[in-house]
């Protein structure tokens, strides 16, 4: 008893307060912390977590930047071939285009000569109404009908004989020359013509017999030649007036180089 005695401390009440309200203190700091390392562990969860997702962020992005790469050196490497395909079919683009500006400026000049040959040659002609002109490369030599034709006749008269005669020497020494013959009319009804029937019969008719007498009497060849009747719609003056109406009754004889050259050009293009 002495001994259980001695191992007894007997403590005070302020001493017995003061131990409990340090226990306290520490039981409180305890549980403080532990909250603390709670909030800790759960902020290093989302750090983790976070950073998992950066890392698969980051491999996205890798993967994405080596696709864009491969893209752009394919597309680097097209472009250059497309760039060269291009600069090769503008350089032919452009020496088809010398080409055909060499071949039309020969056609011009041809036409230029031609018609500078057909003034000479059917100068007595102009007082009688025949004009030589120059349009779009080809020459258009018109002559009226009071120049070929009786009035509402096809058949030609002994002048207009002469003049085509003129034109057909000039054109047998041009065989690369087409010749298209157009008959024109006024816009007044034809009347009393027996066969025929219209203005378009008798722009049509007239041209034809044009072309018979310069393939049948003066012997050009006929697979230069065309005859086509545009009756009263290209009437070059008004139809109103006698004037104008003699100006519209008209052969125009057209006469355009051959250009196979261009045509064999066209159709390598």
């Amino acid at each position: 008893m002495a001994t259980s005695f001695s191992a007894c401390v007997i403590l005070s009440p302020q001493k017995y307060k003061s131990l409990m309200a340090a226990q306290d203190s520490l039981n409180s700091g305890w549980n403080v912390e532990q909250i603390r390392v709670e909030e800790a562990n759960m902020h290093i969860a989302r750090l983790r977590a976070d950073t998992a997702n950066l890392h698969d962020q980051l491999r996205l992005l890798k993967q994405a930047y080596t696709d864009i790469e491969t893209n752009y050196t394919k597309l680097r490497s097209n472009s250059s071939s497309e760039i060269s395909k291009l600069s090769d079919d503008l350089k032919k683009r452009e020496a088809r285009l010398k080409d055909v500006e060499g071949i039309l400026a020969r056609r011009d000049a041809a036409s230029t000569a031609l018609k500078r040959k057909l003034e000479q040659a059917l100068l007595g002609f102009t007082k009688s109404g025949l004009t030589v002109e120059l349009r779009n490369g080809k020459v258009y030599v018109s002559l009226t009908d009071q120049l070929l034709f009786p009035t509402g006749s096809i058949v030609i008269d002994d002048i207009g004989r002469q003049a085509l005669v003129q034109l057909a020497r000039v054109l047998k020494q041009q065989p690369e020359i087409n010749i298209s013959v157009e008959g024109h009319t006024d816009s007044k009804k034809v009347n009393n013509l027996g066969q025929i029937k219209d203005n378009w019969d008798l722009s049509v008719l007239r041209a034809t017999s044009v072309v018979r007498f310069l393939t049948e009497t003066e012997k050009i060849e006929g697979v230069r030649m065309t005859a086509t009747g545009r009756g009263a719609f290209q009437p070059l003056a008004s139809n109103e007036t006698a004037d104008g109406r003699s100006k519209n009754r008209r052969i125009e004889i057209v006469l355009s180089p051959k250009l196979d050259e261009l045509y064999e050009l066209i159709k390598k293009s």
